[in-house]
């Protein structure tokens, strides 16, 4: 978080000439907030393991991700968190799930987030880890994925050509690129020096970020049981842009939680309850 600070207090202070590498710092750099006791307890009863990831655009090497479980059940449930996040933000998902017979939860760290050391991340190393779990250690039947975990999980279940029996979406980004613009404005660079940023990543991925769009990725079998969770307050992931996803994919269940925004979703007890019930329906089918 400390270098979080930095970096934005460099770029609000030159916002006449905004530095193009610190622009790509900001935004591919994820904050770490440590573990709090509760957090540190329950990892102390996990099952721990380690996997490697290409890391395709940044250092073009092997990254570690670092990985729990809970149980050893026959069927899988893997946890996908959000930017600026961890495998125990899920905790109390975690303990809810643990009452289920029957299951394995397995949950990772993403490249630079939590206990994953790298540099930096980005949704594609989210979707790589995903594929990582489900080839080298379990393919999953349940996944859950919140934010840019939500994102990741579709596009790693559609190049796996695999079809879990639950696909949970938790507050799911919709468009990377109007949420790159969002964290850009919020430190106040201008248009043209976003469009520098956007060029740049063009480069380095090298798509544009508005390819990064669920509503046009999405290419999920409508039979596939898909539920998705939202408050239509949320700002980070925005109502308007989910209205236009769920329009194209009527399939999808969707199911509006007010009032527990982007990031206290993962802790309402309303959502987690029916998380709860459709995996214990699924578990006894």
């Amino acid at each position: 978080m400390k270098r979080l600070k930095q970096i934005v207090n460099e770029l609000k202070s030159r916002q006449d000439t905004p530095d193009a590498a610190l622009m790509r710092e900001f935004i591919f750099y994820s904050p770490k907030m440590p573990l709090r006791l509760h957090q540190e307890q329950l990892i102390a009863v996990s099952k721990q393991f380690s996997l490697q990831v290409f890391d395709t655009y940044f250092t073009k090497a092997n990254v570690t991700i670092n990985c729990f479980s809970w149980g050893n059940g026959k069927r899988k449930v893997l946890l996908t968190h959000g930017w600026a996040s961890k495998a125990l933000d899920f905790y109390e998902l975690i303990i809810e799930l643990q009452k289920i017979d029957d299951l394995e939860i397995i949950a990772f760290d993403a490249p630079g987030n939590g206990s994953s050391v790298s540099e930096f991340s980005n949704l594609m190393l989210y979707a790589d880890s995903v594929k990582a779990i489900s080839l080298k250690y379990a393919q999953p039947d349940v996944l859950i994925g919140h934010s840019l975990g939500g994102m990741a999980n579709v596009i790693a279940v559609q190049e796996l050509s695999i079809t879990p029996n639950l696909l949970v979406s938790i507050a799911p980004l919709i468009k990377l690129r109007e949420n790159f613009e969002q964290s850009l404005d919020s430190v106040n660079i201008g248009a043209k020096d976003q469009d520098i940023f956007f060029s740049n990543f063009a480069h380095e991925f090298p798509v544009p970020a508005e390819h990064f769009n669920l509503t046009e990725l999405y290419h999920l079998d409508a039979d596939l049981e898909h539920f998705l969770a939202f408050d239509p307050a949320d700002h980070i992931s925005p109502y308007l842009f989910l209205k236009e996803f769920l329009a194209k994919n009527p399939a999808i269940n969707a199911k509006s939680f007010e009032e527990v925004g982007h990031y206290k979703i993962l802790k309402s007890a309303d959502v987690i309850e029916d998380i709860v019930e459709r995996i214990s329906a699924f578990s006894t089918t």
